[in-house]
């Protein structure tokens, strides 16, 4: 299984916690619906945090970092498109701002959950997306990986 999340399961996840919160305020059982305000972004929190223990056992495999080893300073932009609720995206957030204090890139973050048209519009269907020059690279990526990706790319013309 690739490690990315595609956004419609990011809109799945919003669309239950809304539709229980619907449902339970419909029925009049506001109890209810205020625990589930609470319980389902709670739930998505704690999955997102403890993810890379669980990656393995959900078939994603594991997501340990590999350093990078040939760490070359760069002044390209680069621009990560991530989404609330992916397990994925803080992982290469935390790799990105790491290698960005060693290499000096510009880093700029972009939230689409409630904006996909701005990847949607690139062909793209998953997180988290890093773009440099108008490549892109898309899921998971170990802090080689990352590097090489920089590297190879900022050198590119749009």
């Amino acid at each position: 299984m690739k490690q990315q999340c595609h956004i419609s399961f990011i809109y799945l996840g919003w669309i239950i916690a809304g539709g229980g919160v619907i449902i339970y305020s419909l029925l009049g059982n506001y109890l209810q619906a205020g625990i589930w305000i609470i319980m389902i972004p709670l739930a998505m929190w704690l999955y997102v945090k403890y993810f890379p223990s669980l990656s393995t056992m959900m078939g994603y495999g594991s997501v340990e970092d590999q350093p990078a080893t040939n760490i070359i300073p760069s002044t390209a932009e680069v621009k990560l498109y991530t989404g609330i609720g992916c397990p994925f995206c803080p992982i290469v957030k935390k790799r990105l701002v790491e290698l960005q204090t060693k290499m000096g890139f510009q880093l700029q973050e972009f939230d689409v959950t409630l904006k996909p048209d701005v990847i949607t519009s690139k062909g793209i269907r998953a997180l988290p997306v890093i773009e440099i020059n108008g490549q892109f690279h898309v899921g998971n990526a170990t802090s080689e990986q990352l590097v090489a990706f920089i590297t190879e790319n900022s050198s590119r013309k749009k």
